[in-house]
């Protein structure tokens, strides 16, 4: 008997454009004959599966079902391919948790903490993770631009605290250009974090997990065009940066970042996988942790398809190993 699988793409952000595009590649991947795919599309307007005459059915949001042709379709698992809110920030992994779905995301609290850049680094510090210095800034609370830059050294990253694809983020150089930086990043969040920029080599890597093993796929170095200096929305999405895979690098520096991925997703428990940035900084030798994105972007210009292509596995093993392992849990 074939699974029903809910592929679950848009979101309530921004972000929604980036989660259509994964979506695709997921549903062009997914093993036809293993699973009945349905794509459903959550957005402002509604939760809704589109049938191939582009009539609309709405979900039943009760049990998550849907109804086709007098018969109920019931999932037997969720394939979460939306980035942002609510799909990324532990609100959907709640509602399916409280129905009993599994599905191929971490969990409801580790996605909630991972979507806060601030608190990420915060549990990753505590367990001995390296992170850069930063400073957390609530819009509620009145911001003296001139006592954040006294606590940290430029030059800086200020950007939106939640949310993913470097949209609202800004590199700033110069003391006089941080109030306009701040006030673009609380233009899409009501959190914002600044971080001092650790200088080095910008790494990338996928992190899953299979039969209880935590498998790190082939690094990244990402390189942003432009003298950015940065990986923001342009260079992630409109091809304005060079990503080498597998990247060019001494083993012994992949190692330090690849038993540093393992740490991470074993300490945040991660589930599925996810994507950890790195900063590796030569002159202490040490991987700083960036982020961690709990739902990487899947579309033809990402990463982590680039990575698992590289290990020599095609998309549909990949993704097969991912609900598989949904089932597991």
């Amino acid at each position: 008997m074939k699974k029903n699988i809910a592929l679950v793409t848009g979101g309530f952000s921004g972000e929604a454009v980036i989660s259509y595009k994964t979506a695709i590649t997921i549903g062009n991947n997914l093993d036809p004959e293993r699973y009945n795919v349905f794509k459903i599309d959550i957005n402002p307007h509604g939760w809704f599966y589109e049938l191939t005459d582009g009539r609309k059915v709405e979900v039943d949001k009760n049990d998550f079902s849907l109804q086709l042709d007098n018969k109920k379709v019931d999932f037997d698992a969720v394939f979460i391919g939306m980035h942002g809110t609510p799909g990324e920030d532990g609100k959907l992994q709640g509602y399916f948790d409280t129905l009993k779905i599994p599905y191929t995301s971490c969990d409801a609290a580790t996605s909630a903490i991972t979507f806060n850049k601030r608190y990420t680094v915060a549990v990753a510090k505590m367990a001995g993770v390296s992170v850069a210095n930063s400073v957390h800034l609530f819009k509620n609370i009145p911001v003296i631009v001139s006592q954040v830059a006294d606590q940290l050294k430029l030059p800086l990253f200020v950007k939106p605290n939640n949310g993913g694809s470097s949209i609202g983020m800004s590199k700033v150089e110069k003391a006089e250009d941080l109030e306009a930086a701040i006030a673009k990043a609380f233009k899409e969040d009501n959190q914002v974090l600044v971080e001092e920029m650790v200088q080095g080599r910008e790494f990338t890597v996928g992190v899953f997990k299979t039969k209880g093993n935590i498998i790190v796929l082939p690094l990244t170095e990402v390189r942003a065009h432009d003298g950015k200096g940065f990986f923001d929305f342009e260079a992630k999405y409109q091809g304005k940066s060079t990503e080498t895979t597998p990247a060019e690098v001494d083993e012994g520096v992949a190692d330090k970042i690849r038993e540093a991925a393992k740490k991470i997703y074993a300490v945040f428990n991660c589930r599925g996988v996810v994507r950890i940035d790195f900063i590796f900084n030569e002159e202490n030798g040490r991987p700083y942790m960036l982020e961690i994105n709990t739902i990487p972007g899947q579309s033809e210009a990402s990463i982590v398809p680039q990575q698992v292509k590289v290990m020599g596995w095609s998309l549909k093993e990949f993704y097969t190993k991912l609900v598989e392992e949904a089932f597991e849990d």
